[in-house]
């Protein structure tokens, strides 16, 4: 529905910085993160398909929390202004990762929105308006392939 690699270049950086969320890294991909506030203390761990055990939590998994939280919020606001209550509906997001061209690995990633309430047309519109507003889909528009897929 939506390819994040077709869109035009837009100044998407914000003007005015309202909140700044910190967190650290100890040990890379096999050790842990915390946030400053205390929130998160997350033990982190290679996924087996990666070579690792698995034994902790992944950036992946943590980009995807928070690609399809932030994406839902902003599907909800733009919903809310266009007068729909969104009520049951979900966003889920699966983040990939793998080797790119430059020796370097790179992700993709893929929404997955249901708005079992509203017709196809509406959802779409309100889908491609969430798009153009939440700030994950700003930051990695042109960077990442990213697919939203309307259930």
């Amino acid at each position: 529905m939506t390819d994040a690699t077709a869109d035009t270049a837009v100044d998407t950086r914000p003007t005015k910085i309202m909140y700044v969320a910190e967190a650290t890294a100890h040990g890379g991909r096999n050790g842990y993160v915390t946030s400053q506030d205390g929130e998160i203390q997350l033990k982190v761990a290679m996924p087996p398909e990666l070579g690792g055990d698995g034994s902790g939590t992944n950036p992946e998994q943590l980009f995807a929390a928070g690609y399809s939280s932030c994406f839902h919020n902003a599907l909800i606001l733009v919903g809310n202004r266009a007068g729909f209550d969104l009520t049951g509906s979900t966003v889920a997001a699966k983040v990939g990762i793998g080797p790119n061209r430059h020796r370097g690995y790179g992700l993709a990633v893929a929404l997955s929105v249901s708005l079992p309430v509203l017709d196809r047309e509406i959802a779409e519109r309100l889908v491609d308006a969430a798009h153009e507003v939440c700030p994950y889909s700003n930051a990695t528009r042109g960077n990442i392939d990213v697919t939203i897929l309307l259930g």
